[in-house]
């Protein structure tokens, strides 16, 4: 037996196998308009040890071609539209409407106040509740939030990083309260506080103290939540704030390799936790190189829990990985342009082997998107999963010299910016000097450049301009809605338990000062007196001080 045969045969009795008998195929057959059947998986002539050890087969190391053996032959990629806005009742609606269109599964927005751990009461939040998500104050915005929505059937995904503790232990009551157990739920919450000190803004404590609490809810979940996705790692805000495709890869890894270390320092068994690590990526207009910036991040999380950890769980080295389209792509110029650039983003998401993914609407440089524009932007997703094909075969492009040659460049060039972190101390020192806010800024300031200068074109913006844009019907938050959302918090501080929410609190804040201590029992505690948001961001800001950035 040749060599291809030998593995072909290897892989198929084994990785095929296990895959077919939990997922069978969606169809007996897949074949194009004709008859032409379309294979499922195409492969070179020679299956020699080099292509093996860079491309190899779908759900086999080094996952080049993807996680699953089958890909989307057996199920599609979870279709995950981001939403949230106004008060929970309007949301719960959007969420309803959103299930009703045929998406898979929620994306919670919240909005900033609930994002920087504030109650909408606070001088802080004035101007500010559930304009860019919904607010949550108590569990009881968040029993609101998911009335008449299974949570044993619905897998839901959450923005929220600094207090994510917080939101994840409101959902895990919620659930309870439907009757539905945390080992039960399925989801994810972004939980990536690294990124924000670089890219995005929304951190509440300092670095250190906030791994704690990200690996106490590593801790936490692997026991009693085994089915959630415990962080997110997020390169997609690295990528809206100016990084390139390579930059995107390199500082998300190299945040996945820090929170690895912090939960293996912190006595967790690699297999407890890794399986359950997400990633989330930015889908951008190029549509090649972002093929390729999939492929090689699959490839290079591989090696590096492979190598540097000795990861042996298959589970434990895949790099599985939502997708968002990308937002600073969308112009608030010639609005319907931007229905054609999320159909790029979205068809290289797809091609680079998503596991979900959220498609942004065309208004959303305008406003929050009304709701003909979201209907819109979820079905881009069906036409490409149900008529363009590219969903009947498993990494379609692999073996295009052109993707594999660029797949092999992003790599090489994102593992060279992890060893310069690695050389200056890793992520948080990095933090802390400027180094990766500054690589990301550089390219930002060169892209910039080259668009002022029509170097690179924006249609619509220093090309091909229309002197009459049509108006676009926006959707606006009712500013009465802040003052709603007060009264209900106030009515809900006045009614609960007031001996067991000071009780609650105390317990918290005696938890703090134990660096053993899992703060997330104290945390579900407070949330079961309906505690608020702001109340348990109080203690910890008191326990751990709160992170004013660095002087430049």
């Amino acid at each position: 037996m040749s060599e291809q045969d030998s593995s072909l045969k290897d892989w198929q009795e084994n990785e095929l196998a296990t895959s077919l008998a939990r997922f069978p195929e969606r169809k007996e057959e897949f074949s194009c308009h004709g008859g032409r059947e379309v294979e499922r998986l195409a492969l070179p002539d020679e299956v020699d040890q080099e292509y093996q050890d860079k491309l190899g087969f779908p759900g086999r190391y080094p996952y080049t071609r993807g996680v699953q053996p089958t890909m989307y032959r057996g199920r599609l990629w979870t279709m995950r539209q981001y939403a949230g806005f106004s008060t929970a009742a309007a949301s719960n609606e959007r969420y309803r409407y959103l299930l009703e269109q045929g998406q898979t599964g929620l994306s919670v927005a919240f909005d900033l106040p609930t994002q920087i751990g504030y109650d909408s009461d606070h001088p802080m939040a004035l101007g500010e509740v559930g304009k860019v998500g919904v607010a949550i104050d108590t569990l009881a915005d968040m029993e609101v939030l998911f009335e008449s929505i299974p949570l044993d059937k619905i897998s839901t995904s959450m923005t929220i990083n600094s207090p994510a503790m917080v939101l994840l232990a409101m959902y895990i009551v919620v659930a309870e309260k439907q009757g539905v157990s945390a080992d039960q739920l399925r989801g994810t919450i972004q939980n990536d506080i690294l990124k924000e000190y670089v890219a995005r803004g929304t951190y509440i404590f300092p670095p250190r103290p906030s791994l704690r609490l990200i690996t106490n809810i590593f801790q936490w979940c692997s026991t009693h939540a085994p089915k959630f996705n415990t962080i997110s790692i997020s390169g997609y805000h690295i990528r809206e704030a100016g990084s390139t495709a390579a930059q995107e890869v390199a500082f998300t890894l190299a945040n996945g390799v820090t929170y690895v270390q912090t939960a293996l320092d912190a006595g967790l068994a690699l297999d407890d936790f890794a399986p359950r690590l997400a990633f989330f990526f930015n889908a951008s207009s190029n549509l090649l190189e972002e093929v390729a910036k999939f492929r090689a991040a699959r490839r290079l999380w591989a090696r590096l829990m492979k190598e540097r950890f000795q990861a042996t769980k298959p589970s434990s080295m895949m790099l599985r990985f939502h997708t968002q389209t990308a937002g600073s792509s969308l112009t608030a110029q010639q609005v319907d342009n931007n229905i054609v650039r999320v159909t790029l983003q979205a068809l290289a998401a797809v091609l680079g082997g998503t596991q979900s993914l959220h498609t942004n609407s065309r208004d959303e440089a305008l406003s929050l998107p009304t709701e003909e524009s979201v209907r819109t932007a979820l079905r881009t997703q069906q036409v490409i999963a149900h008529e363009s094909g590219v969903a009947d075969t498993v990494d379609p492009l692999a073996g295009s010299w052109y993707v594999e040659q660029l797949t092999d460049a992003v790599e090489q060039e994102a593992l060279e910016l992890i060893q310069r972190v690695d050389e200056f101390g890793g992520v948080v020192a990095c933090i802390e000097n400027g180094f990766i806010a500054g690589q990301i800024e550089d390219a930002a300031y060169q892209y910039q450049k080259e668009v002022e200068a029509g170097e690179r074109i924006i249609v619509g913006i220093n090309a091909f301009q229309a002197e009459e844009e049509s108006k676009v019907p926006l959707l606006r938050v009712d500013p009465a809605v802040e003052d709603e959302q007060v009264r209900q918090l106030t009515q809900v501080k006045a009614e609960r338990d007031q001996e067991a929410v000071r009780q609650s609190l105390a317990d918290l804040k005696a938890a703090t000062r134990s660096d053993s201590a899992n703060l997330m029992a104290p945390v579900l505690d407070a949330v079961r007196c309906y505690c608020s948001l702001g109340e348990i961001c109080d203690v910890l800001r008191r326990a751990f001080g709160e992170y004013r950035g660095r002087a430049w």
